[in-house]
């Protein structure tokens, strides 16, 4: 069996004049991964569909100077903390943390200098007949962004010749702070650039999600998706949810909520299957196993038709849908919700698997 292989190109030059670094993760059959050390950002995953023909099924920019503006966040990965932190603020061990705000009063996403505009390294890259992965880190000095503690972080991003797309995160800090990590790429399993998800079947094995306010904040409830467009878990056509008569669906343009997984039995560092995405044109499906507690689900509500997209094509609302395994948004300001603090001597681990295939 051929060995899968990593072929490293220019992606173009950062302002203060960094190369960024394309990587191609290539199998013999056609199918492959391309990400980039700026956000460690996912640019394309290419899979066939049921006739075999192969396309990219994320969306992304064409050009570097497009990650460098990137106010989607196609394909990188977030953090400190994904997701919004009200007021830009939290207290921890009596000391109160003032971070750096960008979407209002609010952080989203790390920051306006999150992880995602950085410049990773290189720390490896490995590949063989099963398996190719390349592990990019990034050091997160004490009070980057306002955060506390220098953070360590490493992400392992693979993909196998049964074309899996592999996630796996590990930070250390030395001093207590707050991590919750997420990759942030968007789907369209019609082929990039094909137009709306609206006919895409997702299923989310969740009974609970949590209801947002006006600035898209998590109110603390933990809602039983019950009688609502987000009970998902028998899988529905994501048309009828982006357009159902819902004040969370209307807030949202369409669905950016958090879902409660369900992970019964299942240990911290466990993967379950969570999450399954079905388009019935091309016949693939894409999979989602993570070790998580919950997946944001975004469905492209405000993308405006402003992007042009990898293939040239202006990126619409509802042309892709995001699934971003994390722990809960704003949890710094729940009790109740899972932790995302870290404290010295404590490794924060996430592994997530997104298993591409057709039906």
């Amino acid at each position: 069996m051929a060995d899968l292989e990593i072929a490293t190109h220019p992606f173009g030059t950062m302002p203060d004049g960094r190369t960024v670094t394309r990587l191609d993760l290539d199998a013999p059959d056609g199918s492959g991964v391309s990400l980039c050390d700026l956000g460690a950002a996912v640019l394309e995953v290419r899979v066939p569909d049921r006739e075999g023909r192969v396309a990219n099924v994320v969306l992304g920019h064409r050009e570097l100077a497009g990650y460098l503006a990137n106010a989607p966040y196609f394909g990188v990965v977030v953090g400190r903390c994904a997701n919004r932190i009200g007021g830009a603020a939290f207290e921890l061990d009596g000391c109160a943390f003032r971070l750096a705000p960008n979407e209002g009063p609010n952080q989203l996403h790390g920051g306006p200098g999150g992880f995602h505009a950085r410049v990773w390294g290189i720390a490896s890259r490995d590949a063989g007949p099963e398996r190719a992965a390349v592990t990019l880190r990034l050091v997160s000095e004490d009070g980057d962004q306002g955060y506390p503690g220098r953070l360590d972080v490493t992400v392992t991003i693979g993909w196998t010749a049964g074309r899996e797309l592999e996630l796996a995160f590990e930070a250390r800090s030395d001093a207590p702070t707050a991590v919750n990590l997420a990759h942030h790429g968007y789907w369209n399993l019609a082929g990039e650039g094909s137009g709306t998800v609206d006919d895409h079947v997702l299923r989310v094995r969740a009974d609970t999600f949590l209801p947002v306010d006006e600035d898209h904040l998590p109110t603390g409830e933990l809602r039983p998706v019950d009688g609502t467009p987000y009970d998902l878990r028998r899988g529905r056509r994501l048309g009828e949810v982006l357009r159902a008569d819902d004040p969370q669906v209307a807030g949202a343009k369409g669905v950016d909520h958090c879902f409660v997984l369900d992970r019964a039995g299942a240990g911290p560092d466990e993967l379950v299957e969570v999450v399954r995405l079905h388009e019935p044109v091309s016949g693939r499906t894409l999979r989602l196993a993570t070790t998580e507690p919950g997946v944001q689900v975004y469905a492209g509500g405000y993308l405006d038709g402003a992007l042009v997209g990898r293939s040239g094509r202006r990126y619409r609302q509802g042309d892709g849908i995001a699934l971003e395994p994390q722990r809960f948004p704003d949890a710094m300001h729940h009790p109740h919700f899972p932790s995302v603090v870290l404290r010295p001597g404590e490794v924060y681990r996430q592994r997530s698997v997104f298993a591409l295939g057709v039906d």
